[in-house]
């Protein structure tokens, strides 16, 4: 019975021990350690940025906010900011025009990246404000400019 009874305690011990994720960070990395994929590629693409890092980095934050997962199921704070920033630069568009593969092209409602791409950070930024209203202080000043630009 002492041995059922310390059996039991340690099973209990090591299943508490494997720590849920919060929010989804993008499929595996494909180095073999804890490494998430959003750690691994946007670390490629400040280590070496490449118009092929640019466009992996776009599909990981499009794939983060299409299919927000972990035990909150919503997209992790600053994720929309940081890929709606990413969108309104305009040397994304280019690159994603021109270096991005046809699966990768796929993602996207709109073949007009030029045009796309602006709109959807946008969206992008005004989501975070929507989810995280204390991000506000910080983007509400960037789509005023946004918006002044336009005019």
């Amino acid at each position: 019975m002492k041995k059922l009874a310390l059996i039991a305690m340690a099973v209990l011990l090591l299943a508490s021990c494997a720590t849920p994720r919060l929010y989804y960070w993008g499929s595996n990395s494909s180095l073999n350690d804890d490494t998430s994929a959003y750690e691994e590629i946007l670390y490629n693409n400040y280590d070496k940025q490449t118009p092929e890092s640019l466009c992996a980095l776009v599909c990981l934050y499009e794939d983060m906010v299409s299919h927000p997962g972990g035990t909150r199921n919503v997209v992790p704070p600053g994720i929309y900011a940081e890929y709606g920033y990413l969108l309104l630069q305009p040397a994304t568009a280019d690159a994603f025009l021109n270096h991005a593969t046809a699966k990768q092209r796929k993602l996207f409602k709109s073949s007009d990246f030029g045009t796309f791409f602006p709109e959807h950070g946008v969206e992008m930024l005004q989501k975070e404000i929507e989810l995280y209203p204390e991000s506000e202080k910080f983007i509400k000043p960037l789509l005023e400019r946004i918006k002044g630009k336009k005019s």
